[in-house]
């Protein structure tokens, strides 16, 4: 990662500038940064993220501020699989401080390949949109679709 393809502006601006690989310079909001403590599966060291969307689509893009070269293609889990519901176990609803359930924002991480999409429905991004927190969990899940399980459990 150069250093140069991140900046942010001073203390005093609620800005930062990130130069991407896919979306060239983003500005935006710091309050718009996601903090995913613990990272994402396989991107440990990269805790901040920023939402953006996709044209007019269910689609969004899941822009990684700490590496702008790292990206991932998300969109809510009943846009592909209707009826998809997860139950969180206390302990992931702590660590996100999640109260209300309608701070509650579930996105699963998507790829095409060979012309199919493939939803990562076993580890789906958990956040708290109120606080800008997020994590990835992983889940033990029946054929219902609801998920029962964390990495916290």
């Amino acid at each position: 990662m150069s250093l140069d393809k991140i900046e942010e502006n001073s203390p005093d601006s609620n800005t930062i500038r990130i130069v991407t690989t896919r979306f060239g310079t983003i500005e935006l909001e710091s309050s718009k940064v996601i903090s995913f403590p613990e990272g994402i599966l396989g991107f440990p060291n990269l805790k901040r993220y920023v939402l953006m969307d996709y044209k007019d689509t269910e689609i969004k893009w899941l822009q990684a501020v700490d590496d702008p070269d790292i990206a991932f293609i998300v969109t809510d889990p009943a846009v592909l699989m209707p009826g998809f519901s997860i139950v969180l176990d206390p302990m992931t609803k702590k660590f996100l401080d999640l109260e209300n359930p309608e701070d509650l924002l579930v996105l699963v991480i998507i790829r095409v390949e060979n012309g199919k999409v493939i939803a990562n429905f076993l580890g789906p991004l958990i956040f708290n949109a109120t606080l800008m927190r997020g994590v990835q969990v992983v889940l033990d899940k029946d054929i219902t679709g609801t998920a029962t399980k964390s990495r916290f459990s």
